[in-house]
């Protein structure tokens, strides 16, 4: 049996596949595994994903990368997919229904028809009424033929990605997720901070099918023998994007993420403050330096990356999107061009669904090294608009921005992030934030850090601070606000 260190297990399952690493109280990597999940589109729009094939993917996964560590973790901390969901049988955890994805739009009607109830649910729950959300779609679970009957009488539970791997890594001993990704469901109160019953009236969703909500942080079940080899706590749980900020730091007011991808996610902790939504905005629940529930605000960029794929597959601008970079350099600037990336709409703060992307300001001497630096720039201005919403809804100062993702590792983007927000940006050497708040999380509870300060005291940072012409940044900025208005502008033209 590997000998016992001061370590954690981190599960990371994600869409398209998980990922596990055995992390060191120094925040070195000991251990690591993948295992990929296959997705199913049954029909267009619909997203699903075998459950039971995610929880096989998951024990493989842990083991291996257990073994490869060559050590015994101390805790188990888990982070997940949020909003996906699933319904199964207590008595025997066989799910009823492949999970029902995030991003599945099969309910969309449903949520059409809350229309009236939209405002009561805003305020209810920061969130939007949207498919995207956990609460039709078990809504939908529970409307197929005998499945209400049988949640009535007790016999089913229902909960997020979490809640199905707790249930099965315990040996159905704990039915449980945290206030994370509870505050996803469109289900849970941010006031009381608890499922609301009027919520799951609204919804048809019996109550007694819902998880215990417990804190991020804390001993909430015991793994069984089997499942991992050897019977670990399962210490830490938080959505991925909640469980990213703990992991760059983000737990006291004021601290701020954004995870570059295809698209892009900011999350801005607010605090025991409240903040009101709004401007494409969502209200949601992260956690403190204990793994406590405090508010934050969330905004997606829906293009970001993609912009850059975009380019490279669909124009053949690019070979590699690593080019992007020395291209970027190899230009002063933009010579006035602007790439609007609205390729599936505008999200926060214009909310634009019908915006298209739009490239403004092209000349003779237009080259392609200027389409992809203004492209790289629409990242750091979008980024920009949507802060400064935040700034403005959540009232708390904000004096850096830590980041992730895989553009993160442009050097040129971030230093050029840092000079158009007027703050430093800062890099960890760890990339995979997400698993590292999950084990963060676990941690602080299992004792292998006496602090989340200590905790993140074992990483490393590269910053990047604004050293730009803040009259230029701002003039070039408002150039970007104005491309931003063309595109509007064609979107909503009466003659379209």
């Amino acid at each position: 049996m590997p000998s016992a260190t001061t370590a954690v297990l981190a599960i990371d399952q994600g869409t398209t596949g998980t990922t596990c690493l055995v992390i060191g109280h120094d925040g070195a990597v000991l251990g690591r595994a993948y295992r990929e999940l296959a997705q199913h589109y049954p029909r267009p729009g619909w997203v699903e994903h075998d459950p039971h094939e995610l929880l096989e993917g998951v024990l493989s996964a842990a083991r291996e990368a257990i073994a490869a560590s060559g050590t015994t973790p101390v805790a188990v901390g888990l982070t997940n997919q949020r909003e996906t969901v699933v319904l199964w049988e207590r008595a025997t955890g066989r799910a009823l229904h492949r999970a029902i994805v995030w991003q599945d739009r099969r309910t969309a009607d449903r949520c059409a028809q809350l229309a009236p109830e939209a405002a009561w649910i805003r305020e209810s729950t920061g969130l939007v009424t949207d498919p995207y959300f956990s609460g039709t779609k078990l809504a939908w679970l529970l409307d197929q033929p005998g499945v209400r009957a049988r949640a009535e009488r007790g016999e089913l539970a229902a909960g997020t990605v979490d809640s199905w791997l707790v249930w099965h890594l315990t040996g159905g001993a704990v039915h449980a997720t945290d206030h994370t990704n509870a505050s996803r469901t469109m289900l849970y109160d941010l006031e009381s901070r608890d499922w609301s019953d009027a919520l799951c009236a609204l919804l048809g969703v019996p109550r007694a099918v819902l998880p215990a909500i417990v804190p991020s942080s804390g001993v909430l079940g015991t793994t069984v023998p089997d499942a991992l080899g050897v019977p670990l706590p399962i210490a830490g749980m938080a959505g991925d994007q909640q469980a990213a900020l703990f992991g760059q730091g983000g737990w006291a007011p004021g601290g701020g993420k954004n995870t570059y991808g295809t698209g892009a996610f900011l999350l801005l902790n607010t605090g025991a403050h409240r903040p009101s939504a709004g401007a494409g905005l969502l209200t949601t629940i992260a956690c403190d330096a204990h793994g406590a529930p405090v508010y934050a605000l969330e905004a997606s960029i829906f293009i970001a990356g993609a912009a850059i794929q975009w380019l490279r597959d669909g124009l053949g601008v690019l070979g590699h999107a690593a080019e992007s970079e020395a291209l970027a350099r190899g230009v002063a600037g933009t010579d006035g061009v602007y790439f609007v990336p609205a390729l599936v709409g505008l999200g926060a703060p214009d909310w634009e669904p019908h915006a298209r992307g739009t490239i403004v300001g092209l000349t003779r001497g237009t080259t392609r090294a200027h389409l992809v630096r203004a492209a790289l720039e629409a990242m750091a201005y979008a980024t920009r608009d949507v802060l400064g919403t935040m700034r403005t809804h959540g009232g708390v100062p904000f004096d850096r921005l830590r980041v992730d993702g895989g553009a993160s590792a442009n050097d040129w983007l971030m230093q050029f992030q840092a000079d158009v927000l007027g703050v430093p940006v800062e890099r960890p050497a760890m990339v995979e934030t997400t698993a590292l708040g999950a084990a963060g999380l676990a941690g602080l509870a299992a004792g292998v850090w006496p602090s989340a300060e200590a905790f993140l005291s074992a990483q490393a940072f590269t910053a990047f601070a604004p050293a730009a012409d803040r009259s230029a940044v701002d003039a070039a900025y408002a150039g970007w606000r104005r491309a931003v208005r063309a595109a509007l502008a064609w979107a909503r033209d009466p003659e379209a």
